[in-house]
């Protein structure tokens, strides 16, 4: 049974090889023959383009002579008539050309080359070819055709002779017939195709005045006009082309290769037999099939000797194979144990921070509690002081005066402070309420007035109009302003023309307030972590840090969020975000 089966997988395999072979061979020596059929194209356009070359001047040249133009002035002139016919001859015969003639400008024939014979042209009208109608606009014609007279094929070169006011046409006509008779003798299918489609000139005798493809009625109609195959029946001719690049002939279909010819829309064709392709192509086939029998035969072979030496090495294999598997279980649980105790790392780190949060929640109550009690007991002793100066109007007791209201005040603000510095440890649900962003705005500026004047500069504010309200905590909105202005203090401190703005925006939904300094930035790697509670780029350890996180955590529970943009050497920007009140209507 495994014998049967082998026998047929290999007749499978050969029979895959033959038609892959003949499939490949089929197309590459298409493509040669494709090649030497471009190659015959090119070198039997450069023959047709030159024959043609030589006959391209010989109407002008001819039309300038005297005795042609005195025939076109005084056409019924004997003696002038006769020179023409002598001389139109005598360029025929020196040329090479089958024929001149000269016509009128009604198309009848006044002299020609062959005036002494029985087919002589003096006296035919030809107004109907295409060459005399292109030369009476001006233009110099070029028409392949059979002779309605001669019966004989040739290329029509025309061109205009004017004489005063009177005109004429000069016409040769060159024969191309010893183009076929070489391409004949040669036994090459060649074949020229005019501008309808027709082969005028072909070596392949079954192609001559046949048409590539059907013709249509107008174009039948056109050729029937110009009588340019005067006596051929082209209705009913077989079409040359059975495909895109096949053709019919007397022994088998042909390949087809075609290459543009002339500016009268020509084109050269030619053609090889597919017979000798197909025949090398099968023969490589049935070669192919036959060594990839014998190779199979071969691999049997080989594989049954593979097969008792895997025999032998399969325990060793199979061995190997399980300290494989057991050397990636042991790396696997590895990098198990290694991202464990990774994620046990990260669970400490974690444990850690939220230990030190809540130590600092202990601590800012701790400070609260210490501070409140000596901050309450200096405001009441600064009262009592106050209380008990000398009323009088002398300047000292009111200087005194002052400086014990001033430091009150700075009292009072500690006290507001710390009362406050329990934000950072829990949320603290205070009362919230409408107040006006400029109000709060300036009273932060005053707060921070000792730090402004050290540092020379007063920031620089404009009030919105209309006025902007938000719902929030006025003395924490206050604190939230403050460390923004301090932090701004900082980030200008040395620098040359230090700036510091703040503005109020708002579109209806959000209110927007801007604090935006000239400092020295803030390093983009440093940039996300400025919120973090103790993080400071301060390097004289001024501050704990705390600036920035408790402002964070006061706007959070105002419903808003902080932003901040900063580029290194141009400033930085700090952006505070609230919803804006929505107005109630009425009831």
């Amino acid at each position: 049974m495994t014998g049967r089966r082998t026998l047929l997988a290999a007749m499978a395999l050969a029979l895959c090889a033959a038609a892959l072979t003949y499939v490949f061979t089929y197309r590459a020596n298409e493509v040669a023959l494709r090649a030497q059929l471009d190659q015959t194209l090119i070198l039997t356009a450069r023959a047709v383009e030159t024959e043609i070359a030589r006959f391209g001047s010989l109407p002008g040249i001819a039309a300038e002579d005297a005795r042609i133009r005195a025939v076109i002035a005084a056409p019924g002139y004997t003696a002038n008539v006769d020179e023409a016919n002598r001389y139109l001859a005598k360029i025929g015969t020196y040329s090479g050309a089958s024929l001149l003639f000269l016509m009128n400008e009604n198309g009848v024939t006044l002299a020609a080359s062959n005036y002494e014979t029985d087919l002589s042209l003096v006296g035919r009208n030809f107004n109907f070819r295409p060459y005399f109608k292109a030369a009476m606009q001006g233009q110099n014609g070029r028409y392949y055709a059979i002779g309605t007279t001669t019966g004989e094929p040739g290329y029509f070169l025309s061109t205009p002779v004017t004489v005063g006011s009177a005109r004429g046409v000069l016409v040769v006509k060159v024969d191309l017939t010893p183009l076929q008779s070489t391409w004949l003798s040669a036994g090459l299918a060649t074949a020229i195709i005019d501008q309808d489609g027709v082969a005028f000139l072909s070596g392949a005798p079954e192609w001559l005045y046949r048409p590539t493809l059907g013709l249509s009625p107008e174009r039948l109609a056109r050729i029937r006009d110009a009588r340019t195959y005067n006596g051929v029946e082209l209705v009913d001719a077989e079409a040359i082309l059975i495909g895109p690049d096949r053709a019919r002939s007397a022994n088998g279909p042909m390949l087809i290769r075609a290459h543009p010819l002339t500016d009268d829309g020509w084109t050269l064709m030619a053609g090889s037999l597919i017979a000798p392709v197909t025949t090398t192509s099968i023969l490589s086939a049935l070669g192919a099939a036959l060594l990839t029998f014998l190779a199979t035969g071969l691999a049997k072979i080989a594989n049954q000797r593979r097969q008792l030496v895997a025999l032998r090495l399969r325990q060793n294999a199979l061995l190997e194979t399980r300290v494989a598997e057991r050397t990636r279980d042991l790396a696997h649980e590895v990098q198990a144990r290694r991202q464990t105790e990774a994620e046990l790392r990260a669970a400490q780190e974690g444990l850690i921070h939220s230990e030190k949060m809540a130590a600092l929640g202990r601590m800012s109550a701790a400070i609260v509690h210490e501070i409140s009690q000596p901050l309450a007991a200096m405001e009441a002793t600064l009262a009592a002081a106050e209380l008990a100066l000398p009323a009088g109007d002398t300047s000292k007791p009111d200087k005194t005066q002052n400086r014990i209201a001033t430091v009150r005040g700075l009292v009072r603000r500690m006290q507001r402070t710390t009362k406050h510095l329990k934000s950072f440890s829990r949320k603290e649900q205070g009362e919230l309420s409408l107040i006006d962003i400029a109000q709060t705005v300036e009273n932060a500026i005053e707060l921070t007035a000792p730090r402004a004047k050290t540092a020379g500069i007063a920031p620089q504010f404009t009030l919105p109009d209309p006025p902007l309200y938000i719902r929030a905590g006025a003395i924490r909105m206050e604190q939230v302003l403050v460390n923004l202005l301090l932090n701004a203090f900082d980030a200008v401190d040395g620098q040359t023309d230090p700036q510091i703005t703040i503005s109020a925006t708002s579109d209806g939904t959000k209110t927007t307030l801007t604090v935006t300094d000239t400092g020295a930035g803030i390093d983009p790697a440093d940039l996300p972590r400025v919120t973090e509670p103790f993080f400071s780029t301060k390097i004289t350890g001024e501050g704990l840090g705390l600036g920035l996180s408790i402002s964070q955590a006061i706007v959070q529970e105002f419903g808003g969020q902080i932003d901040i943009t900063s580029r290194s050497g141009q400033g930085t920007t700090v952006t505070v975000t609230l919803p804006s009140p929505q107005p109630i209507g009425p009831a």
